[in-house]
């Protein structure tokens, strides 16, 4: 998972280590270090400036190796890089769903809890238990630490693993974990809610107010600290983070970005027949295009997104979090779309960049801004529907064939 909110405490230390970086840069870089060990001492500097003592540095590092397995991960993710109706298709199951609500059942004071105090729906809670870790079941048995020095020093982001690692360093010398409690993932994402060391120094919570938050054994704990973190996200209480919408015969597909007042008002309505929310900004997304369920997400959608940028992720949270509560979403069944490569996305969003539609970073991944601009691109073209959708059609359409 992702955090992108950056406290003035975060703000601050981050500013302190980049200068900090800049200095090792004249002399023994550790981007160029070509000796793991002399690269983890070289991080000493880093800690210090965080506020870790040079005995729980030297304990942490003084026998560290490097895990060279974490180099060969792919650098790009599944929900970028299938279509979503395959990706829903594997992260949406009947059995995921039987045994969110089982945990539902079985968690139910604690959801009662986080819901009081941070606004979040239970069920959105249990879905990203349920998509990160299985309800609790996989957090991932690797050495963090391990992972990511190793990340910092051979990786593509080393900047952001190394500060990661510094804040691993950092939750031992506050007593947050035990060496031997720091396990997670591949890429050092941790626990139940699969936190990365920084997300667990600004997010983790524990449900009972006492002690240091237990992401790893306490269900409870987990559930609290996922409020937390979508609560400081942003999330609006009351709010739906998904809506599927039924659009009116011949609809123009002219807006994407309104309230629900106005999408009401053009007499798009609810699948379920319930009433649209009273209030809050919406946009269409057509994940498999106009042939398929469409939904009008909210700010809230958003906010997951806050968890993993992929909307394939934030989708399956959101869908999934449906079926727990005992929503049939969507009842519209899902066509048949084969995905672009992510070299064709780059190609996309270059062209789009080009002709003056696309403002964001040429990186391969669809995601709103890709998709109004598409949008805008077939408004301006007369292409219909124009639904916001990327094909091989559109990019043959960019390139002018």
């Amino acid at each position: 998972m992702r955090s992108t909110e950056s406290p003035p405490t975060v703000i601050n230390r981050r500013r302190a280590l980049q200068g900090l970086a800049l200095v090792l840069a004249v002399g023994a870089s550790p981007a160029r270090a070509s000796d793991f060990a002399q690269f983890v001492k070289n991080l000493w500097p880093q800690a210090q400036a965080a506020g870790v003592s040079r005995e729980t540095f030297e304990a942490a590092v003084s026998s560290l190796t490097p895990e060279p397995g974490v180099l060969a991960k792919p650098k790009t993710q599944a929900e970028f890089t299938i279509s979503i109706p395959a990706y829903l298709a594997g992260a949406v199951t009947n059995g995921r769903v039987s045994r969110g609500q089982s945990f539902s059942g079985e968690s139910a004071e604690p959801l009662h809890r986080a819901t009081a105090r941070h606004g979040v729906p239970g069920e959105i809670i249990v879905a990203i238990l349920g998509v990160e870790s299985n309800f609790g079941t996989a957090t991932g048995g690797a050495d963090v630490l391990k992972v990511l020095a190793t990340l910092a020093w051979k990786g593509h982001r080393a900047e952001t693993f190394i500060e990661e690692f510094v804040d691993a360093l950092v939750m031992l010398e506050k007593g947050y974990v035990t060496r031997a409690q720091l396990r997670g993932s591949w890429a050092g994402a941790m626990g139940q809610p699969q936190f990365m060391p920084s997300a667990y120094l600004k997010f983790a919570e524990s449900d009972d107010g006492a002690g240091a938050p237990d992401m790893w054994r306490s269900h409870a704990d987990a559930i609290a600290s996922i409020a937390n973190f979508l609560a400081k996200s942003g999330w609006v209480a009351g709010i739906p983070a998904v809506v599927e919408a039924l659009l009116p015969d011949r609809f123009d597909y002219a807006a994407f970005d309104l309230d629900f007042g106005r999408w009401r008002a053009l007499g798009v309505s609810r699948a379920d027949g319930q009433a649209m929310p009273s209030s809050g900004a919406a946009s269409l997304y057509l994940p498999a295009g106009a042939n398929g369920p469409a939904f009008l997400i909210s700010d809230n959608f958003e906010v997951i997104r806050q968890y993993n940028t992929s909307d394939a992720y934030a989708m399956s949270v959101a869908l999934l979090a449906e079926r727990i509560a005992g929503r049939e979403v969507p009842s519209t069944p899902w066509p048949k779309v084969a995905p672009l490569s992510t070299a064709d996305v780059r190609a996309m969003q270059q062209l789009l960049t080009e002709k003056g539609y696309y403002h964001g970073t040429i990186d391969g991944k669809l995601g709103r801004t890709s998709r109004n601009a598409v949008h805008a691109f077939q408004i301006a073209e007369g292409i219909q529907p124009a639904d916001g959708f990327a094909t091989k059609e559109v990019l043959a359409r960019l390139k002018g064939r």
